[in-house]
C-alpha cells in the first residue's frame, strides 16, 4: 500500500535498523532453546548490565510497552497497592486502563512539564499514612515516571535523584519506563546515564520497539531478586515469547559497539531542524520539549490543512478554535523527508 502523505505521526512505523535484520536474518535458521534462554539473549543481558554498570541485574524480554508496564507494576505491587504517575502519563493515558484491569489503581497527581516531583510523592505518601481511614484506601507502592516524559521533557539528573530518594525514604518503588530512552540519550543537555537510572531506580525498561527494534522491550532491575518469579509473571500475563531469542538477538545487536546510545540521534537532529523551522515560519509550539517530539499548537483551519498533506498524531483539543498536533522523528528519519516537512511548512 501506498500513501502520498509524509509521516511523521509516531517514531515506530518504520521496521527495524539494518544491524538488526542483518544479525535476524544470518541466525534466522539456527535452532535454540526457548524463551529467552538462548545464547543470544544471555549475550544480550551481559550487554546491558556492562552498559548500565549493574553487574548483578536481572534482564528479562518483553513485547512492548504496555505489556511490559502492566507486567512490571502487577509485579511488584502487592494486591492493595496503586502506583503514582503523573496526570499526563502514559499509564493513566494512552494504556486503556491496563493497570487497573490487572488490579492496581493508578493514582495520579499533577504534572509540571510531563514531571512529578519528590516533594508530590512526599505529599502522598504522607497523606495516605496520616488518615486515619487509610485501611479503607489504596496504599501507594510505586512511582512510575518516563524517560523522556509522555510530553518529551526530560528528568535532570539531581530531579531523578530526589524522586529515588523519596521513593526510598518512603520505603516504595521507583519504576521507569524508557519506551523512547535512546532518544532521551541522544539529546544534548541531557545528564542522565543508562548507570545512573540503574543506581536510581528499583526496576526500568529499555525501549526497543521505538528505538530500532522490530519490537522487544528489555526490562531491568538493577538488584538481582527484586522481583522474585518475575519469568513466572511474565508468562502469567501472557508476555513471555517463546521464539525469545528473536528479541535476544535485537538486543544483542542494539548494545554492540554503542549502537543503542547512538541510535536516537538521527531523531534528534531531525526535530532540532523541524523546530528551527517552525520558529522561523511563525507557529507556535504548544510547549517546549528537546527530544524527538514536536508539539503543535494550531487554530482548527491551519490543522486540517496540515493533515491533508502530512500525517500527524492528534494530541488535545485545548480549547473550541486550537488544536494540538505531535510530529515524532525517529531512528530511521531520512533528510530528505525533513526537507518535504519544511516545504510543506
Amino acid at each position: 500500500m501506498t500513501n502520498d502523505k509524509l509521516l511523521f505521526a509516531s517514531d515506530y512505523m518504520e521496521g527495524a535498523h539494518p544491524a538488526l535484520m542483518r544479525r535476524l536474518l544470518e541466525t534466522n535458521l539456527e535452532k535454540t532453546p526457548g524463551y529467552g534462554q538462548d545464547g543470544y539473549s544471555e549475550s544480550a543481558r551481559a550487554k546491558i548490565r556492562a552498559a548500565c554498570a549493574a553487574p548483578e541485574a536481572d534482564v528479562f524480554f518483553l513485547v512492548g510497552g504496555t505489556q511490559t508496564n502492566a507486567t512490571v507494576i502487577d509485579a511488584v505491587l502487592r494486591p492493595w497497592q496503586g502506583v503514582i504517575a503523573a496526570e499526563s502519563g502514559h499509564v493513566s493515558t494512552h494504556e486503556a486502563g491496563a493497570i487497573e484491569y490487572g488490579g492496581h489503581k493508578v493514582i495520579t497527581l499533577p504534572q509540571r512539564e510531563g514531571k512529578l516531583d519528590a516533594a508530590q510523592v512526599r505529599r502522598c505518601v504522607d497523606a495516605y499514612r496520616g488518615d486515619e481511614n487509610r485501611e479503607h484506601m489504596v496504599m501507594p507502592g510505586m512511582v512510575y515516571i518516563s524517560q523522556p516524559t509522555e510530553f518529551g521533557t526530560l528528568y535532570a539528573l539531581a530531579e531523578l535523584e530526589a524522586l529515588s530518594a523519596a521513593c526510598r525514604e518512603a520505603g516504595i518503588a521507583l519504576y521507569l519506563d524508557g519506551a523512547r530512552l535512546a532518544y532521551a540519550l541522544a539529546t544534548p543537555g541531557n545528564d542522565v546515564t543508562l548507570p545512573d537510572i540503574a543506581r536510581l531506580c528499583d526496576a526500568f525498561y529499555i525501549g526497543g520497539t521505538k528505538c530500532g527494534a522490530l519490537f522487544g522491550e528489555a526490562v531491568v532491575f538493577p538488584k538481582r531478586g527484586f522481583v522474585p518469579h518475575f519469568f513466572t509473571m511474565v508468562k502469567q500475563h501472557g508476555a513471555l515469547l517463546a521464539k525469545g531469542r528473536i528479541a535476544g538477538v535485537q538486543f544483542d545487536a542494539l548494545f554492540t559497539d554503542g549502537l543503542y546510545l547512538e541510535i536516537g540521534r538521527t531523531a534528534i537532529e531531525a526535530a532540532e531542524r523541524i523546530r528551527a523551522a517552525l520558529r522561523e515560519k511563525g507557529y507556535r509550539l504548544a510547549f517546549f520539549a528537546p527530544t524527538n517530539q514536536i508539539f503543535l499548537l494550531l487554530d482548527r483551519a491551519r490543522a486540517t490543512a496540515l493533515q491533508e498533506k502530512l500525517e500527524l498524531s492528534f494530541w488535545e483539543n485545548p480549547d473550541a478554535d486550537h488544536t494540538i498536533l505531535r510530529i515524532a522523528t525517529s531512528w530511521a528519519t531520512t533528510k530528505e523527508d525533513v526537507d518535504r516537512l519544511i516545504d510543506v511548512l
